[in-house]
């Protein structure tokens, strides 16, 4: 009964186009209502709560350092590096698309940001170089969702926070997966890319490659400094987020002065936009997390799948489909508040390591981000590259099926996972 009313009241307000936190709160307070507790005191201590919390400032921080990179030239310069080292061999730029892509995702975490600048910087260049437009388009899009999984990520951070798990040990754990899905497109790419005519860029000498890796050192040293910080505990997740920040408007403002003290009131103006709208979708998400643990619905769930909970391979797969349907319809966060609180106790009773299950998690999540009806990163692209979205899902098909078949690898083989996150921590 408890069940069925939280799915039928988030199903009915998304269906009636409700914005997923109102969705959210209206959930939690029909399941207030039904087990006698409604009480608009409580509905306002979770929202406070919510966000009354440390690690959260992470993202305010996180968000603000991918503007300042984006407008201060880090990203371009991440760019420029990637074309000089692999930009010579056939269907070059698709693999810069994947390189920038990758290490994009080590400054910013988050999706849509890489998005947009990838698609401002690359797509235009692959197009011109001959290459089809939607399958241009779908490759940015696919690299794009590397940026939640390889650490910083803000998504680990939400899922931390949500679930009570160790950000640090997500952000590490992230690291191995992420480079396999850049490894993955690069071959789905090798095929794809031999349809199209196009000419190779002429090799870049060492001179310049060495040129290209000193303008961007700068960049390519935040990085490092957080993941260093991070595994030997000189930093929180959190404190990594101010030294990203702070550093990355160093370097905008000091090193390259690509940006201004003039743009910084835009800039932050932006940033405190999109966290807003992330914090508020966190605190709605309080009050449907806070009635999931007093109506004990995880372990209602561990009673419908009991049959399931001996065998683990069995039961990810099971968990995993559940994920990518509902990533089908809702976005990154919120897919994580829902059901991040609802299912890390389950896999936890089954004997499944939470911080594995949160890696296939948050990589699925991602998936989800690329894939209709809704694709958040698809909308980035199109509006951005001004595109079909139709078109475009066409293109992503070839790369988010490489990335699935990532996915499954890591579901049928843990060890992919565990074993370098044990390594990076010992």
């Amino acid at each position: 009964m408890t069940i069925g009313l939280f799915l039928g009241t988030l199903i009915a307000m998304i269906g009636i186009g409700a914005p997923i936190a109102y969705a959210l709160i209206v959930t939690g307070a029909a399941l207030m209502w039904q087990m006698g507790l409604f009480d608009g005191q409580i509905i306002a201590q979770n929202l406070l709560n919510a966000v009354d919390s440390f690690p959260m400032v992470a993202i305010p921080l996180f968000i603000l350092a991918g503007e300042v990179m984006n407008a201060g030239g880090l990203s371009r310069r991440i760019v420029d590096l990637a074309r000089a080292l692999v930009g010579h061999h056939r269907g070059g730029l698709g693999y810069v698309t994947i390189f920038a892509g990758v290490l994009l995702s080590s400054l910013s975490g988050s999706a849509l940001a890489d998005a947009a600048s990838l698609s401002a910087l690359l797509l235009p260049m692959m197009v011109a170089a001959g290459h089809a437009r939607e399958r241009s388009g779908g490759l940015i899009a696919a690299s794009a969702i590397i940026g939640p999984i390889i650490p910083p990520s803000i998504g680990f951070i939400v899922f931390g926070v949500a679930t009570n798990l160790s950000i640090s040990k997500l952000f590490m754990a992230g690291i191995a997966p992420g480079l396999m899905i850049g490894l993955a497109l690069c071959i789905a790419w090798f095929f794809v890319s031999r349809r199209d005519d196009v000419a190779t860029a002429p090799k870049v000498g060492a001179r310049e490659r060495l040129r290209a890796f000193g303008r961007s050192l700068w960049a390519l040293m935040l990085p490092v400094i957080i993941i260093v910080g991070l595994r030997f505990g000189i930093v929180t997740p959190t404190e990594a987020a101010a030294v990203a920040a702070v550093y990355a408007l160093f370097v905008a403002l000091v090193v390259y002065r690509e940006l201004s003290w003039r743009d910084l009131p835009d800039l932050v103006l932006d940033a405190g936009k999109t966290a807003a709208g992330v914090m508020f979708l966190v605190a709605a998400a309080a009050i449907p997390a806070w009635m999931i643990s007093v109506a004990d619905i995880p372990g209602q769930l561990v009673d419908l799948i009991e049959p399931l909970m001996g065998n683990q391979t069995l039961l990810i797969v099971v968990l995993m489909l559940l994920i990518l349907m509902v990533g089908t319809a809702m976005d990154l966060t919120p897919t994580i508040l829902l059901l991040g609180p609802i299912l890390v106790p389950v896999v936890i009773e089954a004997g499944i390591d939470p911080i594995y299950f949160g890696v296939l998690f948050m990589i699925n999540c991602s998936i989800g981000l690329i894939t209709p009806p809704v694709g958040t990163v698809l909308n980035v692209v199109c509006a951005v590259g001004r595109l079909d979205y139709e078109t475009l899902v066409r293109g992503t098909l070839p790369f988010l099926l490489a990335q699935v078949a990532v996915l499954f690898l890591l579901i049928l083989f843990p060890a992919l996972v565990t074993q370098p996150l044990q390594w990076l921590l010992h």
